[in-house]
């Protein structure tokens, strides 16, 4: 059985984010999962690209290494850490399709927030938020493109919109895969993963937002030892 290839933007500001949703992907899986932090103190000699001001976390631009880190081979899929799993990630896989290099959800919006957590200034660009779920196909032929040169030294506009693909070579993944907590309102009841973009339940301004207390719940579970249903 092959073990699906998971990668996580590891930011130290958010830690427990990034514990609590391996948790819920562990928690939900169905098949052996890979989870690899996309930590930069684990990158030294690889990831050489100058810090930009305008990121808001140490994975803005080193989540576009998962084809190299990969092998470019198979698929892997990146998350950006302020997420909570609801469901198996292996329906996610199942949704691949070999013809496109990478699929995410297209989202087009402009957000209702000039800063968000810890004080960072809101941007909107076209394309906001596609990248912080990616299924990559890491064998994709344009996908081989992007290495260590290019993650390096290739514009922010360039990599966050896929702009080294055709746009037909950007698959669309269901919205509930990348829901946008406060930026869309009335959640359906079949979410898969919780995206709290503005800010997280784990900090202190945002503790009553939509899912906290299933964010809560899933941390809880990594505190303290409990007896957990095993079927």
């Amino acid at each position: 059985m092959e073990t699906l290839k998971i990668f996580i933007g590891y930011d130290p500001k958010e830690a427990v984010a990034f514990h609590t949703l391996a948790h819920s992907i562990l928690f939900y899986a169905s098949v052996p999962v890979s989870i690899t932090p996309v930590n930069l103190k684990n990158l030294k000699g690889i990831y050489k690209r100058q810090h930009d001001n305008r990121q808001s976390n140490t994975f803005s631009f080193s989540r576009f290494l998962v084809p190299y880190l990969s092998g470019y081979e198979g698929l892997a899929l990146f998350l950006d850490c302020d997420m909570m799993l609801r469901c198996d990630v292996k329906e996610l896989f199942d949704n691949a399709n070999p013809k496109h290099a990478v699929q995410v959800v297209k989202h087009d919006y402009s957000s209702k927030v000039s800063t968000k957590y810890l004080g960072t200034k809101q941007y909107n660009y076209p394309r906001k938020n596609w990248s912080s779920v990616i299924l990559w196909n890491c064998a994709h032929p344009k996908n081989k493109n992007v290495d260590l040169d290019y993650v390096a030294k290739a514009d922010a506009a360039t990599l966050h919109r896929f702009l080294w693909l055709n746009d037909e070579e950007i698959g669309e993944l269901d919205v509930r895969w990348n829901w946008l907590v406060g930026e869309y309102d009335n959640p359906p009841k079949d979410v898969k993963n919780v995206h709290w973009t503005l800010g997280g339940p784990y900090f202190k301004e945002y503790t009553d937002v939509d899912f906290a207390d299933e964010w809560r719940d899933c941390f809880s579970q990594i505190t303290y030892c409990a007896q957990l249903d095993e079927n």
